[in-house]
C-alpha cells in the first residue's frame, strides 16, 4: 500500500494506563552481577578442585611413610649395635640406660616421636619424656612468645578451617594416646615384632593425621623389639599450604582480571541495552518521530542486530501509523463526496413535486449509494489485505494457466458488450515454464484489476494483449492496451490510493481509485514490483503497458 512519508503528530488519543518503566540502573546492576557470577563460578569450581589436592596429599603421606621407614631402619640399626647387650646367661637385651637417651637424640633433630618396645611388649623409651616413658618431664617445642593475634595468623586459622571442610575419601582409624602403651596395642608394632615393617595412618581427636611406622630392632637377625616412629601432618600441611597459597595467588590475579573483563563485558552489553530500552520507552510514550533508536549497527554483533531491528521496527511502526492516519483521512474525504451529493439530492427531492425531477434525483441517489457500496467494499478489502496475506500459505502458481483462465472469463464477459468490445490476445512462450510462488487468488485479483483497467481505456474494437516471459530469476506478466496511455509524470501516482484517471465518457464514481493501489500492495507482499509505462510508436503514445514482476519458483 503506497503511503506518503510525511511527518505528522499523532492525534492525542487515550493510550491507556502506562506501566512503570523498569529502572535502567537496576537492570544494569543485575546484568553485571549475573555476568560476574557466571564468570567467577567456573573459576571458583576450578580453584576448589585445585585446592582439594587429595592425590597430592596422599603422595606426600606415602612419601612421609617411606621416609619414616628409612629413618626407622637407620635408628633400629644404630640401637641394635649400640644399645643391646649380649649376656651368655641372659641372652641379648636392650641396655635401658643407653637406649633411652639414644632414642631421644636420634628422634628429636628429625622432629619425630620415637618409642622403643622390648620383645615382651613393654615400652623402654619414649623420646617425648626424660627418663622412663610416661615420666614427669615431657619434651615439647614451645610456640614463640605471643605478640597479639596477627592478621596472617587469622588467615591461617581460616585457611585451616576451610581445608578441614574438604571431604576426605580415606577412612582412618582413631589414634589414641595411651598413658602406658604396650607393643601389642598397636597393629604396626605387632607387625614389627614379626620382623616386618608396619605402616599406618591414623587420625587424632583434633582431626589431624598421625603417621606411624614400626620397624624391628634386630641383632644378628634376632628381633629384640620394635621401634615405633610417629609424626603428625604438620609438615605435609605446610607443603600443601605452600602449594595452595601459590594457587590462591594465581587465582587472585585471575579473579582481578576476570572482574575487570566482566565489568567491561557487562558495560558493553548493559549500556547499549539500557539506551535501547530507554529509547524504546520514549517511542512508546512519545507522540512524534523525534525519538530515535540509537544506532549500534557498527558493532557487528547481536546488539548491533538488535539495534537495526528496533530501528527498522520503529520506522515500520511510524510508517504504518502514518499510513493508517492518511488512509483514514483519505477514506473520510472520499466518503464525504458521495454523502454530500446524496444529502443534497435527498433534501432537494423532498422539496419538489415534479415527478421527472424526482426521478432524476432518485437516479442520482442510486448512483451515490452504488458508489458508496463500491468504495466501502474496496476499503474493506484494502484494510484486511495485509492480515490475509500473512495468514495464507503460498504455493506454486502457473501463470500460463492463470492467464488462460482469465482470458476465457473475460471473453465470456465481453460478449455482452457488443461488437465494439475490446479483443483479447494471449501471447505466451511454449517451451518456457512460467511459475511463481504466491497466492493464486490474489495474483488473479491483480491481473483482473489490470485487465479491467485496460478494458476501460481501450478504444472500441481495440486489442488487449496478455503476455508473459521469463527474465532471469523473474517472471514478467504484461498487460497492454491501445488506449490513450498515461499522462506524463503519473507513472507512480497511478498506484496511490484513490487516484482516478477516468476514460472519456465514463460516469464519475465508477471506480473507487483503490484497484491499482491494492494491486501494488499484493505484488509487494509477493516480493515483486509493478510498474506502468506508455507504448510509443514514432514518437506518439499508442497505449499503456502494465508490467508485474514476480520471483520465479525455485524448481524452474
Amino acid at each position: 500500500m503506497a503511503v506518503e512519508t510525511t511527518n505528522r503528530d499523532m492525534p492525542g488519543k487515550s493510550r491507556g494506563r502506562r506501566r512503570p518503566a523498569a529502572k535502567p540502573a537496576a537492570r544494569f546492576r543485575s546484568l553485571t552481577w549475573r555476568v560476574l557470577a557466571v564468570n567467577l563460578l567456573g573459576l571458583a569450581i576450578l580453584a576448589a578442585g585445585l585446592l582439594y589436592l587429595d592425590r597430592y596429599k596422599q603422595s606426600l603421606i606415602l612419601g612421609q611413610l617411606d621416609s619414616l621407614a628409612t629413618q626407622g631402619g637407620i635408628f633400629a640399626a644404630a640401637l641394635g649395635e649400640a644399645a643391646v647387650t649380649s649376656s651368655p646367661r641372659e641372652g641379648r637385651d636392650f641396655l635401658t640406660v643407653q637406649a633411652r637417651p639414644m632414642v631421644r637424640r636420634l628422634a628429636t633433630p628429625a622432629g619425630l616421636r620415637a618409642r622403643l618396645f622390648a620383645a615382651n611388649g613393654d615400652i623402654i623409651a619414649d623420646s617425648r619424656y626424660y627418663g622412663t616413658a610416661g615420666g614427669k618431664v615431657q619434651v615439647a617445642v614451645l610456640p614463640p612468645p605471643s605478640q597479639g593475634r596477627s592478621f596472617l595468623g587469622s588467615v591461617v586459622d581460616i585457611y585451616d578451617w576451610v581445608v578441614r571442610q574438604f571431604p576426605d575419601r580415606h577412612a582412618y582409624s582413631r589414634y589414641i594416646e595411651l598413658a602406658e602403651p604396650r607393643a601389642d596395642q598397636y597393629a604396626v608394632t605387632k607387625k614389627a615384632m614379626m620382623g616386618e615393617i608396619g605402616r599406618e595412618v591414623q587420625i587424632d581427636h583434633d582431626g589431624r593425621l598421625v603417621m606411624l611406622v614400626a620397624v624391628p630392632v634386630q641383632r644378628y637377625k634376632q628381633v629384640l623389639g620394635a621401634l615405633l616412629l610417629s609424626v603428625d601432618e604438620e609438615g605435609i600441611e605446610k607443603s600443601l599450604r605452600s602449594v595452595r597459597l601459590e594457587i590462591l595467588t594465581v587465582f587472585a590475579g585471575v579473579i582481578f582480571v576476570t572482574v575487570l573483563l566482566s565489568l567491561w563485558l557487562a558495560s558493553t552489553i548493559a549500556r547499549p541495552m539500557r539506551l535501547l530500552a530507554a529509547a524504546a520507552d520514549r517511542v512508546r510514550s512519545g507522540r512524534s518521530r523525534e525519538s530515535e533508536i540509537p544506532d549500534f549497527t557498527k558493532r557487528g554483533d547481536e546488539i548491533g542486530d538488535l539495534s537495526a531491528s528496533l530501528r527498522d521496527m520503529t520506522h515500520a511502526l511510524w510508517t504504518r501509523m502514518e499510513a493508517i492516519e492518511s488512509f483514514a483521512a483519505d477514506v473520510a474525504h472520499e466518503i464525504k463526496n458521495p454523502l454530500t451529493s446524496l444529502r443534497s439530492a435527498v433534501e432537494t427531492a423532498a422539496r419538489i413535486d415534479d415527478a421527472d425531477q424526482q426521478q432524476r434525483l432518485m437516479a442520482i441517489i442510486l448512483d451515490d449509494v452504488e458508489r458508496l457500496d463500491r468504495l466501502i467494499t474496496d476499503i474493506s478489502d484494502a484494510s484486511r489485505l495485509d492480515a490475509e496475506l500473512s495468514r495464507e500459505d503460498m504455493v506454486n502458481v502457473d501463470i500460463k494457466d492463470l492467464l488462460t483462465t482469465l482470458m476465457e472469463v473475460e471473453l465470456i464477459a465481453s460478449e455482452g458488450r457488443g461488437a465494439d468490445a475490446p479483443k483479447l490476445r494471449l501471447d505466451l512462450p511454449e517451451d518456457v515454464p512460467l511459475r511463481v510462488v504466491g497466492l493464486e487468488d490474489r495474483i488473479a485479483q491483480v491481473l483482473r484489476n489490470l485487465i479491467s483497467n485496460a478494458v476501460s481505456f481501450s478504444p472500441p474494437g481495440g486489442t488487449i494483449v496478455l503476455s508473459g516471459q521469463r527474465r532471469g530469476p523473474h517472471i514478467d506478466i504484461i498487460v497492454e492496451d491501445e488506449g490513450p496511455g498515461l499522462p506524463p509524470g503519473v507513472f507512480e501516482a497511478v498506484f496511490q490510493r484513490f487516484y482516478t484517471e477516468r476514460p472519456e465518457g465514463e460516469k464519475f464514481g465508477t471506480h473507487s481509485g483503490l484497484g491499482l493501489s491494492i494491486s501494488k500492495q499484493i505484488v509487494t507482499a509477493h516480493h515483486g514490483r509493478i510498474r506502468a509505462e506508455n507504448i510509443e510508436s514514432d514518437g506518439a503514445v499508442t497505449g499503456a503497458r502494465f508490467i508485474v514482476t514476480l520471483p520465479a519458483a525455485a524448481d524452474d
